[in-house]
């Protein structure tokens, strides 16, 4: 799954994105953003995984702290279930859904609970989070995370 994940990435970012933009920052840009920014953290959540910023696929990482959700495989299915959830839809997307779900069924009832979570965050996954870095962290995650209440769902 990691093989067909690392490869698969390669493809999706030279094909499937080829019309979006890399946002050309590295790790220590991000680090040096005020502490509360939603910059700063992403910084530091690529420090503490030794991940580097994955050009055209940077806004992935950021879904991560602004979900709270792990990269363990499991937890990189159960993103994806939460994405769906709230509202985000694409071929890459269901490839994972479906073969992760094969792969690991025992977790099928945390990728349930991340779907919940999705349906009830408000939509972010269409947000482009470059222009959003130096906003605080704290808010922003309390502002999509918080329960939708009167919207549709």
């Amino acid at each position: 799954m990691l093989w067909m994940y690392s490869w698969s990435k390669e493809l999706y970012t030279k094909y499937v994105k080829k019309s979006k933009r890399a946002w050309l920052i590295n790790r220590s840009d991000l680090l040096v953003m005020h502490p509360t920014s939603l910059g700063y953290h992403l910084g530091i959540f690529l420090l503490k995984h030794n991940f580097r910023i994955m050009p055209k696929l940077e806004r992935h990482d950021v879904y991560h702290i602004l979900t709270d959700t792990g990269t363990s495989l499991p937890d990189e299915i159960a993103l994806q279930y939460l994405l769906l959830g709230n509202g985000k839809r694409s071929l890459y997307q269901f490839a994972m859904i479906g073969i992760g779900t094969i792969l690991f069924p025992e977790h099928w009832k945390h990728y349930q609970i991340n779907f919940n979570k999705g349906k009830n965050y408000h939509t972010f996954h269409n947000i482009d989070f470059f222009h959003l870095l130096p906003v605080d962290y704290q808010k922003l995650k309390e502002s999509i995370t918080k329960k939708r209440k009167n919207e549709n769902k």
